[in-house]
């Protein structure tokens, strides 16, 4: 088997929810998302979601290294794409623009042996635990408790986990709403919370140290900056909850110095760091740590294939139960807050190229591309609050009309 080509397609889709963190927290209504195929000579094809922005880095490495190449030799492949760029390093679009294709071949290497991914990676068992996760910054309290309650009501979820950082008594409240929620499914949730980067250490000690007062935190995810392994570890000294971070990291060696330091005591492992391969590398170097791995969101819940082979798993984030984008298809599916991946060759995740050919576009328009709203400004200075411009902008919800509560609740 050779690879003989590729293409890349840019598409946009409303979004189920406003989502959004403390760096956004009006939110966004339109997401966007790349389809990469990589093409064979015996007709099969290897199917990646994302890199959008990378298309220059992608047609580099598949015209450089790919083109005629075997794709079931993926670690062979991944290492040469790695050690092509090796001045410059693998970080930024060229991380993306490896990971993606690193995902690709694996799909293709599952395909080519005729069994699910998670099979050909060596994993025993397709059922992994998984939590909900809203990126609700901009839901209101009501909205908070109802996701939460369907989350776990119809999912089965029992944990959750919600943004933070911006108002603390707003948070307090909201950790409460979303605890109601995952009430519907076991007395005792998992409450996860995540500041994305917004505090200092010191800040960070402080707010959840008051959170600890009224709730169990099962862990506080990018307490502090993502560089500052030195502040994580002295929150997680200073806190009951387990630190968790790692999830804007691409390589192993940016995690060397969490491992070294003992500076998250959960660690983010996800296919967008330099592919698959890599990310199994990183699950093996924290097993070698004792310390626990969680995988992050992904396109249709893709990492759920991961998750059984390595050792030390925790649990799977879960933005969405399926697909909500009208493209893309998969075989992975939740049931009573587990995530199980199925029996279909490959990856498990494709498409439909028809809802492709409609929501198809040549450029992404910047509120929908990723993180558009930047870091905000004061993070780990000081406390910026909503505006009245953003708590109306979300207000608004998706569809530009104000959210009516269910159940004839009130907004708070």
């Amino acid at each position: 088997m050779k690879i003989t080509g590729y293409s890349t397609t840019l598409y946009e889709f409303p979004l189920n929810r406003r989502m959004g963190d403390a760096n956004s927290p009006s939110g966004r209504i339109r997401g966007s998302s790349s389809l990469l195929q990589l093409f064979t000579d015996e007709g099969l094809t290897g199917i990646a979601f994302g890199a959008g922005g990378a298309g220059p880095q992608v047609k580099s490495m598949v015209e450089g290294i790919l083109a005629g190449e075997d794709p079931r030799r993926v670690t062979g492949l991944w290492k040469r794409m790695v050690d092509r760029v090796f001045k410059g390093g693998h970080a930024g679009l060229v991380n993306d623009a490896i990971a993606v294709l690193d995902v690709a071949l694996w799909d293709l290497k599952a395909k080519a042996n005729g069994e699910p991914l998670w099979k050909t990676l060596g994993g025993s068992n397709p059922k992994v635990h998984a939590y909900a996760s809203g990126l609700d910054a901009p839901l209101s309290d009501d909205e908070i408790e109802d996701w939460y309650g369907t989350m776990a009501g119809d999912h089965g979820f029992t944990g959750g986990k919600l943004k933070v950082g911006l108002d603390q008594d707003a948070d307090l409240r909201r950790i409460g709403r979303m605890k109601k929620g995952l009430e519907r499914a076991t007395d005792k949730p998992y409450l996860y919370v995540d500041a994305n980067e917004m505090w200092s250490p010191k800040q960070a000690i402080r707010k959840v140290r008051e959170m600890e007062e009224q709730f169990d935190i099962a862990w506080v995810e990018e307490p502090a900056r993502r560089w500052d392994f030195l502040g994580l570890r002295r929150i997680s000294d200073s806190i009951k909850a387990p630190v968790c971070a790692g999830e804007n990291l691409d390589t192993l060696g940016d995690f060397l110095p969490y491992f070294h330091n003992r500076a998250a005591d959960v660690v983010q492992v996800s296919w967008g760091m330099t592919g698959i391969t890599c990310a199994m590398q990183l699950a093996d170097a924290a097993y070698g740590f004792e310390l626990p791995i969680t995988l992050g969101g992904s396109p249709g819940n893709l990492n759920a294939q991961l998750a059984p082979c390595m050792p030390n798993f925790l649990t799977l984030e879960v933005q969405n139960p399926g697909p909500d984008d009208g493209v893309m298809t998969s075989d992975i599916k939740i049931v009573d807050g587990w995530a199980t991946c199925g029996n279909q060759p490959g990856t498990g995740v494709s498409f439909d190229p028809e809802a492709l050919a409609r929501q198809k576009v040549e450029t992404v328009t910047a509120s929908a591309g990723p993180s558009p709203f930047g870091r905000r400004p004061g993070a780990g200075l000081w406390d910026n609050p909503p505006t009245a411009e953003e708590a109306a902008a979300a207000a608004t919800g998706v569809n530009g009309e104000h959210y009516v509560p269910a159940h004839g609740s009130q907004n708070q």
